[in-house]
């Protein structure tokens, strides 16, 4: 475990500070009164996403491997994030939308219907909590290892 002590800490960053986002998300009324921008607003997550991976390949690379990093090295670290990112994401969604923002749910549901994008059995289906956890999860893992393997390209450095 302290071999992976760096990459445990980071994804552990990473879920906090996308609980933050989620609580900022709330706040600026993307759950509620401007849900309709939720969609747009909530991609911005990936400048902070891949923000936390340059970071940490480069604690990475500065504190465990000397001021050097091949790309291998950095792709396994991130890969490791990933898990610890992956792992926590169940929680994160709890988390989101039992205690951050419960109405997020009932309110998409109701934009999706009124807007006529779904009906309201689709809406429901697709809105949910295990369904998200899903989605999130699967998401967190597939991007997590194609940005481990962009940002290991950027951050490898050798003398």
């Amino acid at each position: 475990m302290k071999k992976y002590s760096i990459e445990i800490k980071w994804g552990i960053i990473f879920a906090l500070v996308s609980l933050l986002w989620m609580y900022l998300e709330k706040q600026f009324g993307l759950h509620s009164e401007h849900l309709d921008k939720h969609a747009t607003y909530t991609n911005l997550f990936s400048i902070v996403a891949i923000a936390i991976y340059v970071l940490a390949l480069l604690d990475k690379r500065k504190n465990a491997l000397g001021g050097t990093m091949t790309w291998k090295q950095g792709f396994m670290a991130g890969v490791i994030i990933t898990i610890v990112v992956t792992i926590l994401t169940p929680l994160t969604q709890l988390i989101s939308h039992y205690v951050i923002s419960p109405e997020y749910f009932p309110n998409v549901i109701e934009m999706a219907v009124d807007t006529g994008v779904q009906s309201r059995e689709e809406a429901e289906a697709y809105f949910n909590l295990k369904n998200y956890m899903l989605l999130s999860t699967v998401f967190a893992f597939v991007v997590g290892i194609l940005t481990s393997a962009i940002v290991a390209v950027f951050m490898r450095k050798s003398y």
